[in-house]
């Protein structure tokens, strides 16, 4: 979602604040800016991207040594320049990731007193409602302190003062809030990779943490207004790990770094030595679980029904898979000590995360699959099974979903007691992904796939998931509308829609469910649709009289195939996109992560 960047040093932070925005691109944006404290509040708003926002700076400089930096994705309010952050008084500036649930009930409030608001967004209540408490006597410190005993909803705040020009504060309850450490210089961002060039030393502020930030020191404060310590760790993301290298697109790098990911993932539980998986201790033992609620968004939804395949047919456990934002409303029955299994790329995710709560308040394990082990998710968690997939910059998942299977592979191995081939089968994977990432076919196909207006994704097993996340990687970097659906269910409604217009894309691997996806197949090519068929060797040519073009695949077996199937659907994507002349990084009204309900 929205970025918030915040330095106070002893040197000019507005270039270091401009650069670390820049690295926070890829959480989707609309508006951005820049305030810092200049003999008063300073600032320069522009709506659209940064470079705006750069063109801005170079004709009006803003120079100050203690400065916040923001980019919204807008829920409140259009995404205009007067709604951009930094809202700023006179004599204060904040920025704010969230929602605030009562501003309407505080702006009116403050309206009665005579102050004026001049935006649509939620967070003007904020500065306003400190500056109230600084002109009723307080010192910035205490203003800041009683304005956030006044706000409901969940947020995470920067903020700058006139009256203290060496002083930012800051506060977190829901949305994530980094603190960077240097030499006379103090960082604070809603993501460690906006600080990987500048600091490697980070720590994370706790729900109803708030902070007192200056040039050399951090103190850190938690809802009773005691001084508490978090621990400072080693980031470990290097700057270059937000570089595009000799790749046009971060999505097409991510899409190639995919091997590297599932084996480094596969590592951190593979015992080779006696061949099996070993997963991360907890208190209690994972592998009696009698019956798991799998909850995720988005990729990560599709993910999780995967794992749902693979857990039901190798160890013999229950699953049901929910979409997290509707887990809490359906009113799930919870069986006593069963185990919610989250999954979320950030690990912040606002509906897993409330999810996770309501499993919790019914007395439930709880198991995360996550990238970030420092999250809100993993730290509420019982045992965290981390996807080692590094940064993902591309909006559009790829190797975190890669990572996310491979997770639940070794979970499913692992529930099983280990049966014998599965494990190789994993080692395997990366190297089979290498060979399709290098078929010269992608780019051919996609430019039947520009030309359409709806594609249609067909799959069986555990190649339905992939169709549907295929139709979603589509969808969200090309805007082509696109649907995902089970082959078997064709005739059941959807088989209207196919006609010589609309390419249908069939995931077909050499399964025990190929003859019947092969059924299928034909019931499109005589209605005219024109069938891309992702398949091996066998099956494009048992399919060849009625493909319109195909992509051949390793001949794998079907324990693997949503791992390496889900390869050239993503390809596919981007080379539509590309031909598309789309913004493939930053598709339109999308954001990285999502902590907003």
């Amino acid at each position: 979602m929205c970025g918030i960047v915040g330095i106070v040093s002893k040197k000019n932070v507005v270039e270091k604040i401009y650069s670390s925005l820049t690295r926070l691109e890829y959480r989707g944006y609309d508006s951005a800016g820049i305030a810092v404290v200049a003999g008063g509040i300073d600032r320069r708003r522009v709506e659209g991207k940064l470079s705006n926002l750069h063109a801005e700076l170079k004709k009006k400089p803003l120079k100050g040594t203690v400065g916040i930096g923001h980019t919204r994705w807008a829920t409140h309010g259009l995404p205009v320049t007067k709604n951009a952050h930094p809202h700023s008084t006179k004599r204060v500036s904040v920025v704010h990731n969230g929602i605030i649930e009562n501003f309407s009930e505080l702006r009116h409030e403050l309206e009665r007193k005579g102050y004026k608001f001049t935006s649509q967004t939620d967070t003007e209540v904020i500065p306003i409602l400190i500056t109230y408490y600084l002109d009723e006597g307080e010192k910035p410190f205490k203003a800041f302190q009683k304005t956030l005993g006044r706000l409901e909803g969940a947020f995470a705040i920067g903020a700058i003062f006139a009256d203290d020009p060496k002083l930012l504060m800051a506060a977190r309850k829901g949305s994530p809030l980094a603190i960077g450490y240097g030499k006379d210089e103090m960082y604070l961002a809603s993501d460690a990779i906006a600080l990987a060039p500048l600091s490697q030393k980070i720590s994370y502020l706790e729900d109803d943490d708030y902070a007192k930030i200056s040039i050399n020191s951090c103190e850190i404060f938690d809802k009773s207004g005691k001084k508490v310590e978090r621990i400072v760790k080693n980031s470990g993301i290097s700057g270059g790990a937000v570089e595009k290298g000799h790749f046009k697109h971060f999505m097409l790098k991510e899409i190639h770094e995919q091997p590297t990911t599932i084996a480094e993932t596969l590592t951190a539980y593979y015992d080779p030595v006696h061949h099996k998986i070993n997963l991360p201790k907890a208190k209690f033992d994972i592998t009696k679980t009698r019956r798991i609620n799998i909850v995720a968004c988005g990729t990560s939804y599709y993910s999780g029904m995967i794992g749902k395949y693979w857990i039901e047919q190798l160890a013999g456990i229950p699953v049901e898979v929910d979409i997290a934002s509707e887990f809490r409303y359906r009113k799930p029955v919870f069986e006593r000590g069963g185990l919610t299994l989250l999954i979320s790329q950030s690990g912040e995710t606002a509906d897993t995360l409330a999810a996770l709560k309501h499993a919790k308040e019914n007395k439930q394990h709880i198991v995360s699959i996550v990238n970030v082990q420092q999250s809100s998710i993993a730290r509420e968690s019982d045992i965290i099974i981390p996807t080692l997939a590094g940064p993902e910059i591309g909006v559009a998942s790829t190797k975190a979903f890669s990572a996310q299977l491979t997770c639940f592979a070794v979970l499913a191995i692992a529930l099983a007691k280990n049966p014998p081939g599965l494990l190789q089968q994993l080692v395997d994977t990366p190297s089979i992904i290498a060979e399709v990432l290098h078929n010269d076919c992608y780019e051919e196909i996609a430019d039947i796939l520009a030309k359409a207006q709806s594609v249609i994704y067909i799959g069986r097993g555990t190649s339905y998931p992939i169709a549907l996340e295929g139709a979603l990687k589509l969808k969200e970097i090309s805007y082509i509308h696109a649907e995902g659906i089970g082959a078997g269910e064709l005739k059941h409604g959807p088989i209207a829609l196919i006609d010589k217009k609309v390419p249908v894309v069939v995931i077909a691997p050499g399964d025990e469910y190929f003859t019947k996806t092969a059924s299928n197949v034909r019931e499109v090519a005589a209605r005219g649709g024109k069938v891309i068929l992702i398949s091996d060797k066998k099956g494009c040519k048992d399919l060849k009289d009625v493909t319109y073009r195909a992509i051949e695949m390793p001949n794998v077996p079907s324990f693997i195939t949503p791992l390496v199937y889900s390869v050239p659907e993503q390809l596919l994507a981007y080379y539509t996109a590309l031909a598309k002349g789309a913004d493939i990084d930053q598709p339109r009204n999308l954001a990285k992560s999502v902590t907003v309900e």
